[in-house]
């Protein structure tokens, strides 16, 4: 168990402390390949209940530990808790690891603060927004937001959701039920095309071979709502997943992304599912630029946003985002809705979407961008998974929607 909690707390250490990505964080480090699964785990779910831990701190601790501590401290207690492993196993491996770090000075508080942390009965926060923090773990300003947009029990529902469904989407030229029966895979049909919820799937190399990829039962919904044409523009399109897909839809597809390097994994993206009608550009969706003007049959926008549709997948997404990046983010997402309606033909499409459940990125700027835009009118779509119809475009949360939260708006431009 060492090495274990040993790799969480290198991959933790970097996220907590040098700011990183957990996805990235976990690329960077090197793991042991037969407890991968294991060790997954506990990073994410550490990053989950960071709020419940510090909390639990604030309780038990006369002075809040120092950062290397508070870490082996998380790995520790998520062990204990959620993954109910004996807590005189993790104490032993705990105080064991604080010593191999050089930090033998403090293994007395380790082992008796994890001695009274496993039979530690928290009692809840007595102001309810706080107790709604502590209990899912989410930001005070996260859980105002929930609850002022949807009322309380809905808001519960939505921070309590807990999937952990692999989505595979097969190849078009692939039977992707023929070959998970081949392979004695458990799967579950979705509403989409070659798209499987699949437990416990490895990637192999069949993955590298373009047979199938991993793309989120949110992203293909998504791309499941917008038509088939000619010419499609991805307006934020890295790592290229919906391009991709996108890609079986329509005759070529332009792929704009800010950053060069994210250029990169579209095109990389792009070559291992060969779909070679895909061309990726270094742009900024947010700058007109008049070589495009009115040049696509459809755009779709899927803009940058805070992530809090999928926090399950993105946990580190707690300690970063403020309230006051939430507000700031809403401001650009109108700005490239604006900028890249310029883009679509007359009669054409434009499409809005975010892995968000907040109003403020998602109706809120549909609305403001239909008042200021006489010669757009929303249209009705029939998604294909449980939704919530909202003032502009539907909403889809991870109660409702397999654990996807993401939101969607579908435009046409006048043929005037």
């Amino acid at each position: 168990m060492i090495n274990v909690f040993y790799d969480s707390y290198r991959i933790l250490f970097l996220v907590y402390s040098d700011g990183a990505f957990l996805k990235q964080a976990m690329s960077d480090v090197f793991i042991e390949e037969k407890n991968r699964a294991h060790t997954t785990k506990i990073c994410y779910g550490v990053l989950d209940r960071d709020i419940e831990f510090e909390y639990v701190f604030s309780k038990l601790c006369d002075k809040r530990p120092k950062q290397a501590v508070r870490i082996i401290l998380k790995i520790a207690m998520y062990s204990i808790k959620y993954l109910k492993t004996a807590p005189y196993a993790v104490v032993d491996v705990a105080v064991e690891l604080i010593k191999k770090l050089g930090k033998g000075g403090t293994s007395g508080f380790v082992n008796a603060f994890l001695r009274k942390y496993s039979s530690y009965k928290m009692a809840e926060p007595a102001d309810e927004t706080q107790r709604l923090s502590v209990k899912y773990s989410y930001p005070i300003f996260a859980v105002k937001r929930l609850c002022s947009d949807y009322g309380r029990e809905t808001a519960e529902k939505i921070m309590g959701a807990d999937s952990e469904m692999t989505t595979v989407r097969f190849n078009s030229s692939v039977n992707g039920e023929e070959y998970l029966e081949n392979k004695r895979w458990i799967y579950e049909k979705t509403p989409f095309f070659n798209t499987f919820f699949v437990k416990g799937f490895k990637r192999d190399s069949d993955f590298d071979k373009g047979i199938y990829t991993f793309q989120s039962i949110g992203s293909v919904a998504i791309c499941d709502m917008v038509g088939n044409g000619n010419a499609l523009l991805d307006a934020c399109a890295a790592p290229g997943g919906k391009s991709v897909n996108l890609a079986d839809k329509f005759d070529t597809v332009t792929s704009f992304e800010l950053h060069e390097h994210r250029v990169e994994l579209i095109k990389d993206y792009a070559r291992r599912m060969n779909k070679i009608n895909i061309t990726a550009v270094c742009k900024d969706s947010s700058i007109y630029d008049e070589e495009y003007s009115e040049k696509f049959d459809a755009v779709l926008c899927d803009v940058p946003c805070s992530g809090y549709g999928v926090i399950k997948d993105n946990p580190d997404i707690k300690l970063r985002r403020t309230e006051g990046d939430v507000e700031k983010i809403s401001e650009t997402q109108l700005k490239i809705l604006e900028t890249c309606s310029r883009y679509v033909k007359k009669g054409g499409y434009l499409y809005y979407s975010t892995c968000s459940v907040f109003k403020s990125e998602n109706e809120s700027v549909c609305l403001e961008f239909l008042r200021k835009h006489a010669d757009f009118t929303e249209c009705e779509t029939e998604p294909k998974l449980n939704h919530l119809k909202m003032k502009a475009g539907v909403s889809f949360l991870p109660d409702l929607s397999f654990g996807a939260g993401f939101y969607f708006c579908k435009f046409k431009k006048s043929e005037k």
